[in-house]
């Protein structure tokens, strides 16, 4: 198989994969098969760079390839703002739940002391 026909395959796998971003546990596993597809991608690019590819507009495939470039960019922020609106709601319960436990950590006094300025 030639590496332009893997990139497609790849690159439309890697464009379903992201069409659908679970909860929970399985986002584990899930950003961990991205990872994969991204790396297997990347590689099949270089070698595509090593053998002198150029883009032709002309070309249906290489349109094809274009355009699930264009899919996979921005189904990937999708998911990176999904991830970073979890980590911040997980901040913020973490942090709510300290103050639970301990209203008065963030108060400073200096309980008991009395200076007395004489002269």
């Amino acid at each position: 198989m030639q590496l332009i026909d893997q990139l497609l395959q790849v690159s439309a796998n890697l464009f379903k994969l992201l069409g659908d971003i679970p909860n929970g546990e399985e986002r584990d596993e899930y950003i961990d098969s991205i990872n994969s597809m991204l790396d297997k991608r990347g590689e099949i690019i270089e070698g595509l760079v090593k053998e002198g590819f150029h883009f032709d507009e002309q070309n249906r495939i290489h349109r094809t390839l274009l355009e699930l470039d264009n899919g996979i960019k921005d189904r990937l922020s999708a998911v990176m703002s999904t991830v970073k609106q979890d980590m911040a709601n997980l901040q913020k319960t973490k942090k709510s739940e300290e103050q639970y436990y301990n209203p008065y950590s963030n108060v400073r006094v200096m309980d008991g002391m009395y200076y007395d300025k004489k002269n």
